[in-house]
């Protein structure tokens, strides 16, 4: 019993748990009992031990961590969308005994597709994190209490474990004081040692000895194990699923970029003047995807069962690669915009994406990707399809090569182009003709002025 009461004493809220009012309580004499040894016995014949005296049960019961006062808010997790039902708590931007504003991140969760803050509701002082990193969290999950007032007594030293932060409250003192008595009385009595003679040697078996034909392995000190993130492992799932499902097929194309990067550079300054944003290649691709969309409406067509679905729209997804994974902001009603909106788009979305702020709607949907590896340095490559679209545009560096124009051998801004595809909905014949169609509007771009 006298241990089972030195583990009570460290764990002060397991200790309320002794005079949580109950269905027993009749039994007892009196709550208000002075002392911290002397036992009652309840009618189902268990023991109880008072360890707070000349304190109420229900004044005790009072002192826990939701404060009658309103002095104590909870931070909990908010909402993260349609789609999403958990996230991971990833890591903690302060500590206990750190003061807060309103709406100051203090944690952050990351879901399968952003990361989302968790915020102070209140100025104030952070009292106690209730979750930990690693932690599998759900809205509305509480992770932290923030006390409103600034006063010394509520005041917590950051701990050097997470796990072991525990709020300085009176009852938390009261019990510490408890357990020194507890263990001043205990020294009085006599310890009992058992010895055990004759205990058998148990000999630990040799390590068998690898033979000369066994491969080596490394040493587990030149490696280091780290858990998946949760974008990384919604990205494996996805892709995976994608091979699994698709009859995937990829044909390439190569694309003369001298009229387009002529374009660019006659027009960059005007265009900055006017927009306020730089004129890229990207827009160039994306009004050529558009058209080669709208000649092949196969392609922004989707299987859904049985059926084909035939999408009006077009909403252009541009992949988008952050620290933390790859993303695929949308464009929407992409048919709709000018070279201007696209770009400013574009660059609004990649500056979000990259600093982990974009939301979730703006990822939702797409019915065309384009991924541009070329940024990279990538020559040439098979991009996987981004479900539940049918297609996906690969774009690759631009190299310097000799091509013959003219029956004249010339050094020409070259890229290969990739589609990959569905192979069950679509046939090469309209992917082959959707890959010229870029071919001609970027090689081109007069084309789409004069609608041919």
């Amino acid at each position: 019993m006298a241990s089972r009461l030195a583990r009570m004493a460290r764990r002060p809220a397991a200790a309320l748990l002794l005079l949580k009012p109950c269905r027993h309580a009749r039994s007892y004499s009196h709550h208000i009992f002075p002392g911290i040894t002397t036992p009652v016995r309840s009618n189902s014949g268990r023991e109880r031990i008072r360890l707070f005296p000349m304190i109420s049960q229900y004044e005790l019961w009072s002192r826990s961590f939701s404060s009658d006062s309103g002095d104590l808010v909870e931070a909990v997790v908010p909402f993260m969308g349609e789609s999403i039902t958990d996230g991971t708590l990833a890591s903690f931007l302060k500590k206990p005994g750190d003061r807060v504003a309103v709406d100051e991140p203090i944690a952050q969760v990351e879901t399968d597709k952003v990361t989302i803050d968790v915020v102070s509701p209140e100025a104030g002082i952070i009292e106690q994190f209730v979750a930990k990193e690693g932690d599998t969290v759900t809205p509305g999950t509480k992770v932290a209490f923030i006390s409103k007032s600034a006063s010394s007594d509520t005041h917590v030293a950051p701990s050097e474990e997470k796990s072991d932060q525990v709020v300085s409250t009176p009852v938390a003192k009261e019990v510490d004081s408890q357990k020194t008595d507890l263990e001043t009385e205990m020294k009085g009595k006599p310890k009992v040692e058992v010895e055990i003679k004759d205990k058998p040697k148990v000999l630990a078996a040799a390590p068998p000895k690898p033979s000369a034909s066994e491969p080596q392995l490394p040493p587990k000190e030149r490696e280091t194990r780290v858990p998946m993130p949760r974008l990384r492992k919604r990205i494996a799932v996805r892709l995976k699923d994608s091979q699994n499902t698709f009859a995937l097929l990829t044909t390439f194309n190569e694309v003369d970029m001298t009229n387009l990067m002529k374009l660019r550079s006659d027009y960059k300054d005007a265009f900055v003047e006017k927009h306020g944003t730089k004129l890229g290649l990207m827009s160039g691709f994306v009004k050529a995807a558009v058209s080669g969309l709208q000649t092949q409406p196969i392609v922004n067509a989707v299987i859904d069962g049985e059926d084909i679905i035939y999408r009006d729209y077009i909403d252009i997804s541009i992949a988008v690669g952050t620290p933390k994974g790859l993303v695929v902001p949308v464009l929407r009603d992409a048919d709709k915009m000018n070279f201007a909106d696209i770009e400013k788009n574009i660059n609004n979305l990649a500056k979000r994406a990259s600093k982990g702020t974009i939301s979730i709607d703006e990822m939702a949907g797409g019915t065309f990707t384009i991924s541009n590896g070329g940024v990279y340095g990538s020559l040439l490559s098979t991009p996987i399809i981004n479900p539940p679209q049918s297609a996906i545009l690969g774009m690759h560096s631009i190299v310097s090569r000799p091509m013959v124009v003219g029956g004249v051998v010339v050094p020409r801004p070259m890229m290969y182009i990739a589609l990959t595809y569905d192979h069950r909905l679509i046939d090469g014949r309209e992917a082959v003709y959707f890959l010229r169609r870029i071919k001609e509007v970027v090689e081109d771009p007069r084309r789409l002025l004069l609608d041919l």
